[in-house]
């Protein structure tokens, strides 16, 4: 399981509660008319777990992608939608936009008013969100299962109505710019993470630009801009609907065709990845950050993208070296040495060219330099001698548990199975992500480890704390003593 993924397992907490009258929004009460007999695709389950998880896949008139997965065991539901439109697909000097729609998608379409969508699902004992990346944005609901009605409407509303105003958006712009204050700019080591991405992607701007946009780009965007990028992006065809939890399939799909199926298809761009020009020689760069208390470090290695067979091993080699405290570099860094406080080893996991990436923070009297040398020397016994038949067998038992808890809920699965659909074109693909893991050898994670770790292939950045403050000299005055 790709390793954001991981870090996310258990973000789908359930909120649980009674039914409430039906909306004041009209539209919410009506009935769906009978609809024919679902044609969906389905695979017949086979004898693993993981191999019998339901899925049922439809394609509505309009190119809007449908995944059902109904699990009766909790009387709760999930609904996310999914769009095919991240940062990537900005354009120079437009930056920010994808990340702003998940904010202007909360304020209001044809038959909801601004900020009712919140009190409309929490009001029902449901839970809403969105969320942006590189390579996406989605948005979801985890409702009572006798409210699933509630989110296929507010859903398809905004889809097919979405309140553009001129006063909607300045108030999202000026909310996007506070939160790039708080969550990047006044949080400790959060300005670095923009910063090496910048550094290694260099000039292939899909990936090199934050998704949170820049200030300036934020500043002089015109409406008539962001009306034009929901225009382009937000189409039924460019979108995948994603339904969790308790529910019946042929009567979910029968109302998600009579929600959404209205809604015009539109002609959306297909996104050409640019190509990327390899690196040939290593990248070092190193900033002040005003409010690192400690200096810590960012290391990033090209590696292909999370799509490719050559991923796997990759992943198992993140695990070995950094996923918990005994993993060797934690091992060696944190607890034996003292050399860091804390070490973070993954894959990034983007659509496009990917990164393996390391971040430590660096203890008291050491330095980033003194701990890469210990990386250095662990990935490159690792591509000498290979791994135990023990640290495998621990990296695979570890899968094994983050694909079956991250399955258990409803809100985790819709979302897995919505990304599957929409990154491979196919989310029974889900089914055999497990299998695929399970069948890395030692000698995989050997060669991988051989393969992408050259110094020529990787990105540094160290992240210096500011300079200390000149001590007061001796016997100075100070402000306001006595005269």
């Amino acid at each position: 399981m790709p390793q954001r993924l991981i870090r996310q397992i258990l973000t789908g907490a359930l909120a649980l509660g009674a039914p409430v009258v039906a909306s004041s929004s009209a539209a919410h009460a009506q009935t769906p008319p009978a609809a024919p007999a679902a044609t969906p695709t389905t695979t017949p389950p086979a004898a693993t777990p993981l191999a019998r998880l339901p899925i049922v896949r439809a394609t509505l008139a309009n190119g809007l992608r449908v995944v059902l997965s109904p699990d009766r065991t909790v009387p709760t539901v999930a609904v996310a939608v999914y769009y095919d439109v991240g940062s990537r697909n900005e354009e120079q000097g437009r930056s920010g936009f994808a990340h702003l729609f998940e904010h202007m998608m909360f304020q209001g379409s044809a038959n909801v008013g601004k900020g009712e969508h919140f009190g409309l699902v929490m009001n029902r004992g449901g839970s809403m969100n969105g969320t942006t990346s590189e390579d996406r944005t989605n948005y979801f609901e985890t409702l009572p299962s006798n409210e699933l009605e509630l989110g296929l409407f507010l859903e398809a509303d905004r889809m097919r109505s979405l309140s553009i105003t001129a006063e909607n958006f300045e108030n999202q712009r000026q909310t996007v710019m506070e939160e790039r204050r708080q969550s990047y700019d006044n949080r400790a080591y959060a300005s670095s993470m923009l910063r090496i991405n910048e550094l290694a992607y260099g000039d292939y701007f899909p990936y090199s630009h934050s998704t949170i946009g820049d200030m300036r780009d934020l500043q002089g965007a015109p409406l008539t801009a962001v009306q034009e990028f929901w225009q382009r992006w937000y189409a039924p065809n460019n979108a995948v609907l994603s339904i969790s939890g308790d529910f019946e399939p042929e009567a979910t799909l029968a109302r998600v065709r009579h929600y959404f199926e209205p809604i015009a298809r539109r002609e959306t761009p297909r996104f050409e990845a640019p190509a990327m020009a390899p690196q040939t020689s290593e990248r070092v760069d190193s900033m002040v950050d005003r409010l690192a208390e400690l200096p810590a470090f960012h290391v990033a290695y090209h590696i292909p993208q999370n799509a490719d067979p050559a991923h796997y091993p990759i992943e198992v080699l993140a695990m070995v070296l950094g996923d918990g405290e005994s993993s060797r570099l934690y091992q060696k860094l944190v607890k034996e040495r003292e050399i860091l406080q804390e070490i973070s080893v993954s894959t990034d996991d983007r659509r496009g060219p990917d990164v393996f990436s390391i971040f430590g923070i660096v203890a008291q009297g050491h330095t980033g330099a003194e701990a890469r040398a210990v990386i250095d020397a662990e990935i490159a016994a690792i591509a000498r001698d290979g791994i135990s038949a023990r640290e495998l067998e621990k990296a695979k038992n570890r899968l094994r548990g983050y694909f079956v808890f991250g399955l258990q809920s409803n809100l985790s699965r819709a979302m897995q199975l919505a990304e599957y659909e929409m990154y491979r074109g196919d989310a029974e693909l889900l089914r055999s992500q497990l299998d695929r893991y399970l069948a890395v050898t030692a000698d995989d994670v050997r060669r991988a480890a051989g393969a992408y770790f050259a110094a020529s292939n990787r990105t540094v950045l160290d992240v210096l704390v500011p300079p200390a403050e000149p001590a007061a000299a001796p016997g100075a005055a100070s402000a306001g003593g006595a005269q």
